[in-house]
């Protein structure tokens, strides 16, 4: 149960008490696993270390008991950024991941500056000041890093540091910049990072929601701006929860987990209500129970890489060991007072208007979802994605329709129809190799449906409209083909070592389920019935599955196809 500030406390000390014999015995690094990340061994040392201080300092600020982790914590701010400690963080350069880790130093210091900033000797505050403006002197990507300027600088200036304000002030008019409407942004220049994620919710809304505080006496316009807008996206961002607590599986750096509920935490410790507060802790409490039954640990109760399960195949090349500890975020809960509302209310199912089955257009995300009379939550997806992204960006952004209960599946290669696991996607598969859509060329979003451009590889092209029906969706794909080749209409991948498991192929379709799901693909213009095989660990949410598929021959020329995909959950 988590209804109490004492549950919650409880919960966060579970999550990083196993941290505690992974700290270096200087405190400054602590690293949960053996896996790497495009950046060395100093940087995940300290995002190990700094990663538990977004639960950890609320914990703190509302009244927790500072040991034992505060000792590790205070040893760790002094050697880490001493140059002559053999934990020292290192020098920073140009587009440093220690910026990312400074963030949650930074709020601490906000938060707690009795524990984290107070005890630390005279030379220790100059040189943890001192490693911390470095992120002045260097470039960060144009993204929600730029967010991350801002805190230090306001985690400076709070202490009595030197801090540059007006390099902040640009940094904040540049993510100004980039919000679209109903709340959301892009994070980044939308020419460059049109996608719409979770990087809203819990960066850039998030942060927005921070600086609202701790900025409100210097910067109250614009406090007043980031308040405003979260006021307005928790509204829309509600819609992609489902009753039984997942969150939308979409986008990347989904190992983050739990953080997904986070910006209501947010809301909560800043008063904001966008949504009536028993239905904020509703959300939030069912997340973090649908999290907590799955095997997202590893034996000594330390989170793991992956989503429902530690699967690297799924990651990011920057998702350390102590990556997933993002997720602490949603612990700002323990900063309000135990007399606060929230720990009394009950926690409230969604209401009506979000639960109810039919349609809801998210022209601001370009996503059209879809809420299913048994539950499930669909979202059709545009495809709109940076060219360049951080790998998957196909599996993360660019399938058909994505669902709360049945996950995605994520490519283990593109040379092999198994390997590639691509459910809901049209695949192409041409001399052994298989072709997806990666972005659409162009889209538009209707009230009722979803149509988008898009070409696999050159000498193809694909226009496909998704609408939206009772139990599922169809699919019209008009294909103009240079190349005769073989494509395939996949579904939702169904887990195969489960109760009640089959799986059949049609003369014209084929289904698949278990004792709680299941899919139907049936073709409506001549397709054959075929069952993929996919391979271990490619799904989200089941290391084992099969995917419902329809075969077509496509010859050069055009061709139209129609695929209807049906699925159902208990």
């Amino acid at each position: 149960m988590l209804q109490s500030k004492q549950d919650f406390a409880a919960l966060l000390h579970t999550l990083l008490d196993p941290l505690l014999p992974l700290y270096s015995p200087g405190g400054a690094r602590m690293v949960p696993g053996g896996a790497g990340a495009s950046y060395g061994e100093r940087a995940i040392g300290l995002e190990g270390f700094s990663r538990p201080l977004w639960g950890l300092a609320p914990y703190w600020a509302g009244g927790g008991a500072p040991a034992p982790f505060a000792g590790i914590c205070q040893r760790g701010l002094a050697n880490g950024a001493d140059p002559a400690h053999p934990e020292y963080w290192g020098d920073t350069r140009d587009y440093d991941q220690c910026f990312v880790e400074m963030a949650a130093i930074a709020c601490a210091i906000l938060e707690v500056p009795h524990i984290v900033w107070a005890p630390l000797a005279p030379p220790a505050k100059q040189n943890l000041a001192g490693w911390l403006y470095t992120i002045n002197a260097h470039f960060v990507p144009e993204c929600n890093w730029r967010f991350f300027r801002v805190l230090v600088n306001l985690a400076l200036d709070s202490v009595g540091m030197p801090a540059d304000m007006a390099l902040a002030e640009k940094d904040l008019d540049a993510i100004d910049s980039w919000y679209v409407a109903d709340g959301w942004y892009t994070d980044g220049p939308a020419e460059q990072k049109p996608q719409k994620d979770y990087y809203v919710p819990w960066a850039l809304q998030y942060y927005g929601v921070l600086y609202s505080v701790f900025a409100q006496k210097r910067d109250p316009a614009r406090a007043a701006v980031f308040r405003a807008r979260a006021l307005e996206f928790g509204k829309s961002f509600a819609h992609w929860f489902d009753a039984n607590g997942a969150a939308l599986p979409y986008g990347r750096s989904l190992t983050y987990r739990f953080g997904q509920c986070a910006f209501y935490s947010a809301c909560v410790w800043a008063g904001l209500e966008p949504l009536p507060l028993p239905v904020m802790k509703g959300i939030i409490v069912r997340n973090l129970q649908w999290w907590l039954e799955k095997p997202i640990f590893d034996r000594d109760g330390v989170l793991t890489v992956g989503y429902c399960y530690q699967d690297l195949l799924m990651s990011e090349r920057y998702n350390a060991p102590g990556s997933p500890y993002w997720a602490m975020k949603t612990f700002l809960l323990l900063a309000l007072p135990d007399a606060h509302p929230f720990w009394a209310a009950a926690a409230a199912p969604l209401p009506a208007e979000l639960a109810a089955p039919g349609l809801c257009p998210q022209y601001a995300t370009g996503l059209l979802l879809q809420r299913l009379p048994d539950g499930q939550l669909n979202a059709y997806a545009p495809a709109e994605v940076e060219q360049n992204g951080h790998g998957q960006f196909a599996e993360k952004y660019a399938k058909f329709c994505y669902n709360t209960r049945f996950g995605f599946s994520a490519s283990r290669s593109n040379v092999q129809l198994e390997q590639a696991a691509p459910d809901s996607m049209l695949a192409f598969v041409v001399d052994g190799w298989v072709f997806v859509r990666r972005h659409s060329q162009s889209r538009q979003l209707w009230g009722d449906r979803l149509l988008s451009e898009w070409s696999p590889l050159p000498g193809i092209k694909v226009t496909t409209e998704l609408i939206p029906c009772a139990g599922g969706h169809l699919r019209r794909h008009t294909v103009e083909s240079s190349v005769a080749c073989t494509a395939y209409d996949c579904g939702f991948a169904v887990p195969k070592f489960a109760p009640g498991f089959a799986a059949t192929a049609l003369p014209h379709g084929a289904e698949a389920h278990n004792g709680t799901l299941s899919c139907t693909v049936t073709s409506q213009s001549g397709g054959r019935g075929f069952v993929v095989e996919a391979w271990p660990n490619t799904n989200l949410y089941d290391p084992n599955t099969v995917i419902p598929a329809v075969r077509y021959d496509i010859g050069c020329g055009t061709s139209r196809l129609e695929t209807l995909v049906a699925s159902a959950a208990q």
